[in-house]
C-alpha cells in the first residue's frame, strides 16, 4: 500500500468513528394513584417542587430554585434557574394527557464534569383501578470516558433524581 492510500484509509476510518454522538437515555416509572387527567393538571418541572432533593442529589446534581416562562404550548421556552446556572428548555411536543416533550436549547450550568442535558419527556399512560404510570425521561452527552465505566453510574444518578422527582409530584397530586 503507498502511503497515500495509508493515509486516505486513516482518514476513511477516523472519518467513520466521528459521527455524531448518540446521547444516553434514562427513563424512571412510577404509578400514581390519580386517573391520567388529574396526573396531566399536576404535571409540573421539578423545579418548581417544594423540598429540597436529598444530600446525596445536592453533592452530586445543581439544586433547583424555580422557573420562569410558559409551559403549555409547543414552541414555548422556560427558564430553569438552578443555584449556579440555568437552563433553557423548548416544548416541542405536546399530547394532551400522555405525553409533555422538551428539548434543552441552552446550557449556561455544570453537571457532572461537563454533562450535556439535550432534552427528555413525561410520559403518562392509564393504568388499572384508575391510576397513571408517569415515566420522566432524560437524554445527555457525557464526556467522561471510558464510557463503558461512567454511563452505570451516570444512570444510577439519573434514576436517583427521577425517583425524587416522581416521588415528590405523586406526593404533591395525591394530597390534592
Amino acid at each position: 500500500m503507498t502511503q497515500e492510500n495509508s493515509a486516505a484509509s486513516t482518514e476513511g476510518r477516523a472519518a467513520s468513528h466521528a459521527t455524531a454522538p448518540v446521547p444516553e437515555s434514562v427513563v424512571t416509572q412510577m404509578i400514581f394513584n390519580v386517573p391520567p387527567d388529574r396526573a396531566w393538571k399536576g404535571l409540573v418541572f421539578y423545579e418548581e417542587l417544594t423540598g429540597r432533593p436529598p444530600l446525596y442529589l445536592r453533592l452530586l446534581l445543581p439544586v433547583p430554585i424555580r422557573n420562569q416562562g410558559k409551559v403549555s404550548n409547543v414552541g414555548d421556552e422556560v427558564t430553569c434557574l438552578y443555584e449556579g446556572g440555568q437552563l433553557l428548555k423548548r416544548i416541542t411536543k405536546i399530547e394532551r394527557d400522555t405525553l409533555y416533550e422538551f428539548e434543552v436549547a441552552e446550557q449556561a450550568l455544570s453537571i457532572g464534569a461537563g454533562m450535556r442535558l439535550c432534552g427528555g419527556y413525561y410520559r403518562l399512560r392509564e393504568s388499572p383501578d384508575n391510576q397513571t404510570e408517569v415515566s420522566v425521561a432524560t437524554r445527555y452527552f457525557s464526556p467522561r470516558w471510558p464510557r463503558w465505566l461512567w454511563t452505570p453510574l451516570e444512570k444510577v444518578v439519573c434514576h436517583c433524581f427521577h425517583r425524587h422527582l416522581l416521588r415528590s409530584m405523586r406526593q404533591q397530586m395525591e394530597a390534592e
